[in-house]
């Protein structure tokens, strides 16, 4: 990967320090190497260190699903960093059932702090930071198959459609305070969560319209892809643009 510059040559978040949630694996991992090779100080998280971290990121291991995992995030960034300037919100995911009514109660309730709460907790536990500063970003990944909202997996379409609303809300709210709020939605990205999911999409019936929908750019999207969405956001090529979500899913979803 070469080394991300701007216009005079210098990395363009040299002297900046990141939080990325779920940077192990995947489209978080990404992200962390982006960031890094951008300049940035990094620390990730994930609930153990069974994925990889990237070399040069720090690492603590946490669930973001609660609310004792947010502080101990929130403590790591203080000890490790020092601070927050760059804060991604990129935990989630969720299995799908075969029915809405078939989805537990606890699983509703652990999609919504994995997908939801999670970015809520994070962000009240360190845009005050940011605040006291007068600068930051803070990138909330959310999904393109909202439009479609698959019965197998409302609890997960559930809990992204709140954090996209949310992130508007707090992007309003953050914005005389040099705080910039914005989100990226992927489409189909090839990693190998992602085509797990898909084949658990597909073993329950999803047709052409669901786990087997050809993409118009002609291929699923790569953690890199996506990647550079986040890097694009929170680099001051970015500096006037907040509240905006960013879908990158080669054309596939509908929006609006």
């Amino acid at each position: 990967m070469t080394t991300v510059e701007n216009a005079t040559g210098n990395r363009i978040l040299a002297g900046k320090r990141a939080l990325v949630t779920g940077g192990t694996r995947g489209i978080g991992a990404a992200i962390v190497r982006h960031l890094l090779d951008a300049g940035a100080q990094v620390l990730t998280t994930a609930r153990s260190a069974t994925g990889q971290t990237a070399h040069g990121a720090d690492f603590v291991a946490a669930d973001v699903r609660t609310r004792a995992g947010a502080q101990t995030i929130a403590t790591a960034a203080q000890e490790a960093l020092g601070g927050v300037d760059i804060l991604v919100n990129n935990a989630g995911g969720a299995q799908p059932y075969e029915s809405a009514a078939g989805i537990p109660d606890e699983v509703w309730q652990d999609a919504l702090d994995l997908n939801f709460l999670a970015a809520v907790r994070l962000d009240a536990l360190l845009t005050p930071g940011m605040r006291e500063r007068g600068t930051g970003a803070v990138v909330h990944v959310s999904s393109a198959v909202l439009p479609l909202t698959p019965p197998p997996f409302l609890h997960y379409v559930a809990a992204k459609a709140a954090l996209e609303s949310y992130s508007r809300g707090l992007a309003v709210e953050l914005a005389p305070h040099g705080i910039r709020v914005n989100t990226v939605t992927p489409g189909r990205v090839a990693t190998p969560g992602g085509d797990r999911t898909r084949e658990q999409w597909a073993a329950l019936g999803a047709g052409a319209e669901g786990a087997d929908a050809p993409v118009p750019l002609g291929r699923y999207g790569q953690p890199d892809d996506i990647a550079q969405a986040v890097l694009f956001l929170v680099s001051p090529r970015a500096s006037w643009l907040t509240r905006s979500n960013l879908v990158v899913d080669g054309g596939e979803f509908p929006r609006g």
